[in-house]
């Protein structure tokens, strides 16, 4: 995972302006994260749902306003890969995913962290952490 001002994931590439950041805001900004997830061999060809939450410093899900009221930031999809023809039996199949979120107003002077889970499974590495600078006086 790599926190970026923008990605895209064409032909199962990572294509990445601005990233690598670790500290941002405090204003709303543009953002995205780009993915790469390594499909075990016997994980292939079956459908697999994915999410990623941002979690507060209490490991609480972040609440944002919204039109609906206070909703918790987070994204998710679901994804099939195949076995490309010819490809050793146990190589792990790459899967790129690019995910834009534009202008997120993120809480100030606050470290932050995306965590992904795979079919309910998650793991430390599969976090990206970031720290909001505080709001101005």
């Amino acid at each position: 995972m790599l926190l970026a001002d923008a990605a895209q994931a064409i032909d199962n590439k990572l294509y990445v302006l601005g990233g690598g950041w670790s500290v941002t805001g405090p204003g709303p900004t543009n953002f995205a994260i780009a993915l790469k997830i390594e499909v075990p061999w016997d994980q292939t060809n079956r459908r697999h749902e994915w999410r990623m939450e941002l979690i507060d410093a209490d490991g609480r899900q972040v609440m944002l306003a919204g039109a609906g009221g206070a909703q918790p930031l987070m994204v998710g999809g679901d994804f099939e890969v195949g076995r490309p023809a010819g490809t050793p039996d146990g190589t792990p199949i790459d899967l790129a995913l690019a995910v834009n979120l534009g202008a997120v107003p993120f809480p100030a002077g606050q470290r932050l962290v995306w965590k992904l889970w795979v079919d309910d499974v998650t793991s430390t590495d599969w976090e990206v952490a970031f720290t909001t600078r505080p709001a101005s006086a």
